[in-house]
């Protein structure tokens, strides 16, 4: 079994990814472990800004606390922030939302055909990603973790 670092660099080596979000809001329903969206401060800000509210409060209301990781309520549920296949809070959703799909445990093969290319309409289409983009998206989710 290859380590997870080893997967990314296979999957890395080969070139490019094309992907772009088609808003089908199919990465925004519960998975099992896929459900949690955690938030590190920046995240729990720049939401608790967008939908004016205190931190404080924001907390209180949307999120919870598991193994010392906020993330936000219910995620065994789809998304609070999801309405009719669109997010609510686009413009301030966490950094985990922004660099979807492109995180380590979806860069091997096997994992991006199962865990990504499988059920989202965005694989395949828009952009092409070169490798450096994609550990460079790979680094800043890292960094924010």
């Amino acid at each position: 079994m290859k380590s997870k670092s080893e997967a990314t660099k296979q999957i890395l080596e080969k070139g490019t990814i094309q992907f772009e979000c088609q808003g089908s809001g199919k990465c925004c329903t519960s998975r099992g472990s896929y459900g949690y969206v955690y938030l590190n401060i920046a995240d729990q800000k720049r939401m608790s800004g967008f939908l004016k509210l205190p931190l404080k409060d924001f907390r209180k209301s949307h999120c919870e606390k598991s193994n010392g990781y906020w993330h936000l309520k219910s995620p065994d549920k789809d998304c609070q922030f999801l309405s009719n296949k669109s997010c609510t809070v686009y413009e301030g959703r966490p950094n985990q939302c922004r660099t979807w799909p492109f995180w380590p445990e979806n860069m091997s093969p096997k994992a991006w055909q199962k865990e990504v290319a499988s059920f989202c309409p965005g694989v395949g289409k828009g952009k092409v990603f070169s490798a450096k983009e994609i550990k460079e998206i790979l680094k800043a989710n890292e960094a924010s973790e």
